[in-house]
């Protein structure tokens, strides 16, 4: 097996629940920093568009959205699983919950003024500007929740994971699973990120506790890899075959055809490609990059949109 390759920046919530899970399963990754803001061109050279961090490279396979990159890790490394088979389908639903809904929350009550000022400290204004026009333009114009609205809310959400916590290590019993971990990433920004604003956690102790259990687990082994070293690993290698039968057809196109997915409703950038594969799970393009040759580009169903690319 390829290298893992990780593209990912530190302070990224979404790429340390994937980190947390690296190390979950003991596994060794190289790291390549990319920048919080676009332009990202060593990133969308692989990925054809898609900007949102992190991303997986495994040889000329790119694995697109954390949920996905979960899916992959547990095939290339069973166990420890991620996904206990008496609970795998409320484990999802709460890790889809807590990756749309809680972070949404979360995040807006991380930035307010107090917050701001410890993640930008020592940033330039105009360093803060582009932050903020970047998400701004990720958000596609929808408007952010107020971050009084946001303190309720979160509030609400870590009194219930509290709860699921008692008398238990894990959300779901006595070893982390994927919910766990993406639980984990958003609370886990505001005790590292903003501490200023992380009294909100002294009313709930077991997701105290439970923080330190997680973190404990660690990153796995981490290699650096620069970004041109992760695009010349992918213009050496081929991408592996795909399982063209087990296509599943919910939109009226067939394989070959030249399609654009994006995500539906956050870092909405569209990859252009050739649909080379659609299973019950997830989509796969093949597309060629004068820096990365050609590599497949791979993305899960919940979370995107398909459209066929008119002649």
């Amino acid at each position: 097996m390829s290298d893992l390759i990780l593209h990912h920046y530190p302070t990224s919530p979404f790429a340390e629940k994937v980190r947390l899970i690296l190390g979950h399963k003991q596994l060794a990754w190289k790291s390549v920093f990319i920048p919080m803001v676009m332009p990202k061109p060593d990133l969308t050279a692989l990925t054809g568009g898609y900007r949102k961090t992190p991303v997986l490279q495994i040889g000329a396979d790119i694995y697109c959205d954390t949920a996905l990159i979960g899916d992959v890790l547990e095939h290339i490394a069973p166990t420890p699983t991620l996904y206990p088979e008496a609970v795998q389908g409320a484990a999802r639903i709460v890790a889809h919950w807590a990756d749309s809904a809680l972070f949404t929350a979360s995040m807006a009550y991380n930035f307010q003024p107090a917050g701001v000022a410890q993640v930008f400290a020592g940033v330039p204004a105009e360093g803060v500007q582009a932050f903020v026009a970047d998400r701004t333009a990720m958000r596609g114009g929808a408007a952010r929740m107020a971050s009084s609205d946001a303190t309720s809310t979160y509030k609400s959400y870590l009194r219930r994971i509290d709860s699921m916590l008692h008398r238990q290590d894990f959300l779901f019993g006595s070893q982390p699973c994927v919910a766990d971990f993406a639980v984990y990433h958003p609370i886990w920004f505001t005790q590292e990120r903003t501490p200023a604003l992380a009294g909100i956690l002294d009313a709930t102790p077991e997701i105290q506790r439970w923080m330190a259990r997680m973190k404990a687990i660690g990153h796995g082994t981490v290699g650096k890899c620069s970004a041109e070293e992760a695009l010349q690993t992918a213009h050496s290698a081929t991408p592996v075959a795909v399982q063209a039968e087990v296509f599943q057809d919910d939109h009226g196109i067939a394989l070959g055809h030249q399609v654009v997915i994006a995500a539906d409703n956050f870092g909405m950038e569209p990859t252009q490609g050739e649909l080379v594969a659609a299973t019950s799970t997830r989509y796969t393009l093949r597309r060629s990059d004068d820096r990365a040759g050609t590599c497949h580009v791979h993305f899960p169903r919940v979370g995107f949109t398909l459209k066929k690319v008119s002649p």
